[in-house]
This record gives C-alpha cells, sequence and structure tokens, in this order.
C-alpha cells in the first residue's frame, strides 16, 4: 500500500494495536530487486507524515491520529487467541478405532461374549448399544462379524496359547473325556485336561468342544483323543496318560486303541448306577411312583403352587418349590425325595383343600408306613450323595478317594436287624452292583491303591488288607526306584561327550593332601547307597510321618513336605492329577447347553467350541 497514493508501506501481522490499521513500516527496493523494510519510522496511511518508531511504543502515532484524523476510530477488536476446545465438545468427537481406547473396549466387549456366553448379536441390541453410548459417546461399535471373526477367534487363541504353555510344564497331564448332544442334534465331544502345577495347585482346563459327524465308536474316539494329545502337546515320553470316562465300553475301548491309560472309570457313574439299583427294586419303584405323580401335579398347576405356598407360609414351612428327578441322575431322585419329605405337611394340606380336592383323584397321598419307609431309604442313599459331591471336586485330588470311598459305601450298606423289609432289598441291590467295581484289570485296582498309598489322607491304607497294605507300598518303592534309574540313564546320555566334544587334556595331579592321604578318608557313604536304598529309605519316612484328617488339603500338605519326599512327591503330582470322575467335563455340557439356545441353534459347531473354551478357562 502506499501512503498518498504513492509509497509501499508494510504491515506488521504479529503488532496486535490498532494504530498498525493506520501506520505501516516504509519499504524500499534496492538495484538488485530487494525489499528493504525501515523499521525506525512509520507512515500514516491518511496524511503520509513520518513518525520516528521506538520498538514497542505507539502513543506518538495514536496522538497523531486522534488531533489530525479524529473521525479514526482507535477501537478496534483484536483477534482472539486459539482457544482449549471444552470437555464437551470433545466427547463429541468420534472415538478413532485404532485408538488404545477404542481397542481396550473392543476388547472388552468380546471377553463380555466369550465369558458370559453371550450370543454375537448382543452388539446389535438397542439397550446394549444404548449402555455403550452412555459409557463411552465417542465410541462406534463394531458389526457382530468383526466380533465372530476376528476380535473373539483372536480371543481364543491368545487364551489358548496360555494353555498350552502351562501344559508345556507340567510333568504329566490327565484328561477326562465325555459326549453329548446339542438341541441342533450335533454330537461333541468334550476334552478336559488336569494337571498339578509346582506350586501344587490343581489345574483343569477345558481343551476342546468338538463335534462328531461319524459314529460313536471306539475307533472314531480313539482319533478324537490322539488328534487332542498332539494338538495340545500333552505326550511325555516317561508317563502316560491317565483318561476317566464314564464306563461304556466305546469310551474303554477309545482310551485302549489311542494308546493311553489307565482308563478310569468314572466313579460318580458307578455311584449312580448303584443307586438307580437300589431305588428300583419293585416296592422303593412304586413308591418314587406316586412321590412324582404329586410333583408333576404342582409342577403344572398354578393353583397348585399358589395354594401349597399357602400352606407352607401358615405351617411355617420353607418356601421351597418341589423337586422333579430326571431319570438319568440318581441325585435328583435322592433330592426329589429329601424335598417332599420336607413339604410332606403342607402337601397333605394343599391336596386337601376343597380348591384342588376335585382335581386330584389319582393322586395317592403317602400313608405313614410309606413315610417312615421313603425316610429309611433317604438315610441309606445319604452316604452316596455325599460321596458323589465329594467326587465333583476339581480343586483336591479325587483319584485316591475311589476305594477308600467304595470301602465305605459297602460297609454303610451292610444289612441290619433294624432295617425294613424294603431297605434291605436297596441295600443289596447297591452292594451287589457296586462289589465288582475297579476289581479288574488287576493292574487298574493296583494304580488305584498306589494313588490311594500317594495321598496324605489314606497313606495309612487302613481300609484294605495288611497283606495288600505292603504290596501296595513295595510296588510303589519298585516304580520309584524304575522312575528314578530311568532319569539317571537319560541324564548319562544326555551328558556324554562325542566327537570334538571329547575331552583330551591330560588327567588333573594330585593335590598332596590327596596324595598324603591318598583313599584313607575318602567317604564311602553315598557311593554304599544304591537307588533303591535312597527310595525305601524315602518311602519309609514317608510311611512314619503324621498323615492329616480326610478333609484336610492333600495339595497344602505335599507343597509343606515336598524337600523330605522327593521322588514320592514327583510320582504324587502325576497321580493326584487324575480326576476320579468325569463331572469336570459333564459340567461342560450345562455350559454349552446355554451356548446353543433356541435362540442361538444356529451356532457353527467351531463357535460352540470356542465360547465353551472361554467360559471355562477366562480368568477374569
Amino acid at each position: 500500500m502506499a501512503s498518498g497514493g504513492t509509497e509501499e508501506l508494510e504491515h506488521p501481522a504479529s503488532f496486535k494495536s490498532p494504530v498498525w490499521e493506520h501506520f505501516g513500516f516504509p519499504v524500499k527496493v534496492n538495484d538488485e530487486g530487494k525489499r528493504l523494510v525501515d523499521k525506525t519510522v512509520t507512515v500514516c496511511r491518511h496524511c503520509g507524515i513520518r513518525k520516528p518508531y521506538n520498538s514497542g511504543n505507539t502513543s506518538s502515532m495514536a496522538a497523531h491520529l486522534q488531533r489530525h484524523h479524529p473521525g479514526v476510530s482507535l477501537t478496534g477488536v483484536k483477534p482472539k487467541a486459539a482457544q482449549q476446545p471444552l470437555i464437551t465438545a470433545a466427547f463429541k468427537q468420534p472415538l478413532p478405532a485404532q485408538t488404545d481406547r477404542a481397542k481396550a473396549i473392543t476388547n472388552a466387549i468380546g471377553v463380555f461374549i466369550g465369558a458370559d456366553m453371550r450370543p454375537y448379536s448382543v452388539v446389535q441390541n438397542e439397550g446394549f448399544k444404548y449402555m455403550l453410548n452412555v459409557l463411552e459417546p465417542r465410541y462406534d461399535i463394531p458389526s457382530r462379524t468383526h466380533f465372530s471373526e476376528k476380535i473373539v477367534p483372536d480371543l481364543y487363541e491368545q487364551e489358548k496359547k496360555k494353555v498350552v504353555d502351562e501344559l508345556s510344564v507340567a510333568p504329566s497331564v490327565a484328561l477326562t473325556t465325555d459326549g453329548w448332544t446339542s438341541r441342533g442334534t450335533v454330537s461333541y465331544v468334550t476334552i478336559t485336561a488336569h494337571f498339578i502345577t509346582a506350586d501344587w495347585e490343581m489345574k483343569s482346563p477345558v481343551l476342546q468342544t468338538r463335534p462328531l459327524y461319524e459314529s460313536h465308536t471306539g475307533s472314531h474316539l480313539a482319533q478324537v483323543l490322539t488328534q487332542a494329545v498332539e494338538e495340545w502337546k500333552i505326550k511325555r515320553p516317561t508317563t502316560n496318560i491317565p483318561v476317566t470316562t464314564d464306563n461304556a465300553k466305546n469310551q474303554i475301548n477309545a482310551v485302549n486303541e489311542a494308546g493311553l491309560g489307565p482308563q478310569i472309570g468314572c466313579f460318580a457313574h458307578v455311584v449312580n448306577l448303584a443307586s438307580q439299583k437300589g431305588i428300583s427294586v419293585n416296592r422303593m419303584d412304586r413308591l418314587l411312583g406316586r412321590i412324582r405323580k404329586v410333583v408333576s401335579y404342582f409342577h403344572r398347576s398354578t393353583t397348585a403352587v399358589h395354594v401349597l405356598k399357602t400352606r407352607q407360609e401358615m405351617l411355617k414351612l420353607p418356601t421351597h418349590k418341589l423337586i422333579h428327578d430326571v431319570p438319568t441322575r440318581w441325585n435328583s431322585t435322592y433330592d426329589m425325595l429329601e424335598r417332599y419329605l420336607e413339604q410332606q405337611a403342607a402337601i397333605y394340606s394343599a391336596l386337601t383343600d376343597k380348591t384342588l380336592k376335585k382335581n386330584v383323584k389319582d393322586i395317592i397321598n403317602l400313608s405313614d408306613d410309606d413315610v417312615r419307609v421313603a425316610e429309611e431309604v433317604l438315610q441309606v442313599l445319604k452316604p452316596l450323595k455325599t460321596v458323589t459331591s465329594l467326587l465333583s471336586t476339581e480343586t483336591l485330588p479325587s483319584v485316591s478317594m475311589i476305594l477308600p470311598l467304595k470301602t465305605r459305601i459297602l460297609q454303610s450298606m451292610a444289612p441290619s436287624v433294624e432295617d425294613s423289609t424294603i431297605t434291605q432289598d436297596v441295600k443289596t441291590a447297591i452292594r451287589e452292583d457296586l462289589k465288582p467295581r475297579y476289581t479288574s484289570p488287576p493292574t487298574l485296582q493296583d494304580y488305584l491303591h498306589r494313588s490311594t498309598a500317594l495321598d496324605p489322607r489314606f497313606k495309612s491304607l487302613s481300609h484294605i488288607d495288611p497283606d495288600l497294605r505292603q504290596r501296595t507300598y513295595s510296588d510303589l518303592t519298585t516304580e520309584l526306584v524304575s522312575s528314578l534309574a530311568t532319569e539317571d540313564c537319560d541324564e548319562g546320555q544326555a551328558a556324554e561327550p562325542t566327537g570334538a566334544n571329547l575331552d583330551t587334556s591330560p588327567p588333573q595331579k594330585k593335590s598332596a593332601m590327596a596324595e598324603l592321604f591318598g583313599e584313607t578318608f575318602a567317604s564311602k557313604d553315598m557311593d554304599s547307597k544304591t537307588p533303591a536304598d535312597i527310595i525305601k529309605e524315602e518311602v519309609a519316612f514317608y510311611l512314619a510321618a503324621s498323615g492329616i484328617a480326610v478333609d484336610g488339603d492333600p495339595l497344602t500338605w505335599w507343597k509343606s513336605n515336598e524337600c523330605k519326599y522327593p521322588h514320592i512327591a514327583k510320582m504324587a503330582r502325576c497321580y493326584l492329577a487324575v480326576p476320579g470322575s468325569s463331572v469336570p467335563s459333564e459340567r461342560v455340557f450345562s455350559t454349552a447347553g446355554d451356548i446353543v439356545t433356541a435362540k442361538r441353534s444356529t451356532l457353527s459347531p467351531d463357535n460352540v467350541d470356542t465360547l465353551v473354551f472361554l467360559k471355562k478357562n477366562l480368568k477374569l
């Protein structure tokens, strides 16, 4: 711009005073065409007058404008400085999917789907989206296919690696397996691993729940087991892989054909079969039939339920619902009988109510004699109920309890002169069914005896005769000596020098002390003890040690005493990891049943496997 229309002036953009809208620095161009700005003077844009300029001082320019150009306004608005956005405005900005915050939320939703067995469609539900919008308005939730094809599979691979790493350091791994059929008529086989960590903690991760499209023959099941052993890298060169299954012939054949073993029959299943024999004796079966009829009536009639609840409150009984049994699970029969006896007064009162009388023509109340018999049988079955609960644990050793519990059940089923005829029949049926169990093959019985001997709760083996007790510890000693010799052999082979590694250096010269005393004071104690002597001494100390109560924790005991009995402890870690029942695999049925609901009956078998794995193995 030129003052007076000709001179070029420069406007200092960084100066904020309003006088600079009317003044500027004069600019000249030298011979080389370079612009030179003179910042010692300023020039008025209106009249061209020059004013000396000291850096930062604009008072003379302002006075000139007020005196000679009174119409000029000096109240110009200064440009506003850049302001930081408000928090409310920041939350309106979308959260990029690649940020750590967005990734963490997406991964957490995947954990939610896996750990709580939610359908992938949950991310499309309005309520779920509303909740996320309240928690994090900037987050844009991905599609369901992103979770089903990317997030949850990645989460599965991460958890699978953790399980594989844990299995790789376990000295021995045992398996349980069982099968089930979904409501979509797809058959699945579940395999669960069991091992004891170096810190003497029992771990029971679910490995897989895979579909089995072929017939459930021993050969097909053997292939499934073999593939699982290879995939999860649980084969050990010096130890077997015990497998606990139910007592079905195809399961037994599968374990043998796969080269695994020993095969441990599920003791909970054995108790179930024996109990079913007991409650199926003629008079007991008729008694349970009448009870089922009563329970069924109260299950299908809302009026009857209301009347029963009123009578329960009037008689000050617990307002419990009646339980209907499931034919394949004897425990449910025990629970049905126990609940009926608890509520019999309320049941009788409700059935005699005038609002129900006309609808209960085919229902017969139990007589006093029937009630007495039911109470007797309930006491007979109570130990079996307790045994089933004990065998269902996944945190304590259970294989070591099989033979002591079997002995205890047989003792409790001994006939008594005070027993009624029906009670005697129930006891006889249970005893005859249970007595031959675990007696063949003899190798299985010996394996179970050694398992019991390695459990500090039962190491006295007081449930067997002295000769068998002595033979059990003799077999245990022999196995320990054999394993110790194998380890020494393996170590010797590993340390044996070959080829260029051979030490060709001359022998070391003996010290003066060694030459002076020779072999006179050489220690021969360690050389004189053979592996058998070491093991026998350790077993003797173990036998002499104090045991623990039957309700104690054997893993805690071994953790405290491992250094005292190192060889026995190593074997105990292998034996005691074996489950006494296949309940861990059976528990997956209910988990998988929750997943394969009517809403999600179209889930692919791979998704079922992934969700069951995450549900059982995720640690939050």
